[in-house]
């Protein structure tokens, strides 16, 4: 008689282990990752223009009209807040953002506001220091961003 109230509690014990174990966590959905916004049409339609903003910004700066290039600067900034948003934006979206960070950082510069002016160039420094792979366009990119930041550090140290 003993040896069967025993196995009835080894039975019983059993039972409540298997019980417990089933009352766990059931197994989390795998979420399929989110899509990629670089490969949407949207995408590069909106790089090529913020592109074109900075060619014209540069024209524009090149013909002394400052504050038309500014403005165009000033104008293409959501739309650049946006592209970068991305996980992984493309090389030609950082090069965008960064050829209006640079112009804006020397138009700053030449009006003597060297504190904002390091700022856009210590942006550039970081995009491209960071950058991976890094290419002959890129390391260059770096080196005028530390050269940019160099000239702040003078002109403040005046």
């Amino acid at each position: 008689m003993r040896g069967g109230v025993i196995a009835l509690g080894i039975v019983l014990m059993l039972g409540i282990v298997l019980m417990l174990a089933a009352c766990g966590e059931a197994p989390k959905k795998v979420e399929a990752p989110p899509p990629d916004p670089t490969l949407e049409a949207s995408y590069g339609q909106a790089v090529a223009e913020f592109a074109a903003a900075a060619r014209e910004a540069k024209v524009l700066r090149a013909a002394g009209k400052n504050d038309a290039a500014a403005a165009v600067i000033t104008k293409a900034q959501p739309q650049i807040a946006a592209v970068l948003a991305a996980p992984h934006p493309t090389l030609a979206a950082m090069e965008a953002a960064s050829d209006l960070d640079e112009l804006y950082g020397q138009m700053l510069l030449a009006n003597k506001n060297y504190g904002w002016a390091r700022m856009l160039f210590q942006k550039n420094r970081s995009r491209w220091m960071h950058w991976s792979p890094q290419t002959g366009d890129t390391a260059r990119r770096l080196k005028q961003a530390n050269e940019a930041i160099a000239e702040c550090d003078r002109a403040i140290a005046k």
